[in-house]
C-alpha cells in the first residue's frame, strides 16, 4: 500500500464538509442578538439619565427614602448595564470571534477573552441575585404599598434566584472536581 492512498477516515465528503460549514458559519446569526445587546444598553443609558433628570429637580424636598430609592434605582440600572456588557463581550467572544478591536487596548477589561461559559453562569446569575437584592431592597423601602403575599412572592423570587446561584456554582465545582479527578486517574 502506497502513502498516496487515503484511508476513507482521512477523506471528508462533499456533504459532510458543507454540512459542518454551515454549521460553524451559523454562528454568525448571533451577531444581530448581540448588535440588539448594544440597543438595550442604549435604553437602559436612556433611563438611567430619565431618571436623574426627573428626579432631580425635585432633590431639596425629598426625604431619606427618597434619595434612597432613587439610588437604588441607578444603581439597579447601572447593574442591568453591567450584566449586558457581560454578556455582550463574553457571549460575542465564546460564540462567534475573537474581538480583535479590543487587542492591544490599554483599557481592555481584564477578565475578556477569559471568561469561559461556566465563569459566564456564574457572573450572570451573581448580576442576577444582586440586581434582584436591589429591587427587593426597594420594595422593602416602600413595604407600606405592597401586600403581605406580594412582599412574600418577592422574597420568595428573590431565595430562588439566590439558590439557583449556589447550585449552578455548585454544579461547576463538581464538574472541576471531576475533571481533576480524571486527570489525575490518567496519570
Amino acid at each position: 500500500m502506497t502513502d498516496d492512498v487515503k484511508s476513507p477516515r482521512s477523506r471528508t465528503p462533499i456533504l459532510e464538509a458543507a454540512i459542518e460549514w454551515i454549521i460553524y458559519t451559523s454562528r454568525w446569526l448571533m451577531a444581530p442578538v448581540y448588535l440588539g445587546l448594544i440597543a438595550a444598553l442604549g435604553i437602559l443609558i436612556i433611563t438611567f439619565f430619565r431618571e436623574l433628570y426627573l428626579q432631580a429637580p425635585q432633590i431639596m424636598a425629598m426625604d431619606e427614602t427618597d434619595i434612597i430609592l432613587l439610588v437604588l434605582t441607578l444603581v439597579d440600572l447601572s447593574l442591568a448595564g453591567n450584566l449586558v456588557l457581560i454578556i455582550l463581550f463574553s457571549g460575542y467572544e465564546n460564540f462567534v470571534s475573537k474581538m480583535d478591536a479590543a487587542k492591544g487596548d490599554p483599557d481592555r477589561p481584564e477578565w475578556m477573552g477569559t471568561l469561559d461559559f461556566s465563569g459566564l453562569k456564574i457572573k450572570l446569575i451573581a448580576s442576577i441575585v444582586a440586581i434582584s437584592g436591589i429591587h427587593l431592597l426597594k420594595i422593602f423601602m416602600n413595604i407600606s404599598q405592597y401586600t403581605e403575599q406580594q412582599l412574600l412572592w418577592y422574597t420568595i423570587i428573590h431565595l430562588t434566584f439566590i439558590f439557583s446561584g449556589v447550585a449552578v456554582a455548585a454544579m461547576d465545582w463538581l464538574e472541576e472536581k471531576a475533571h481533576e479527578v480524571s486527570a489525575r486517574n490518567k496519570h
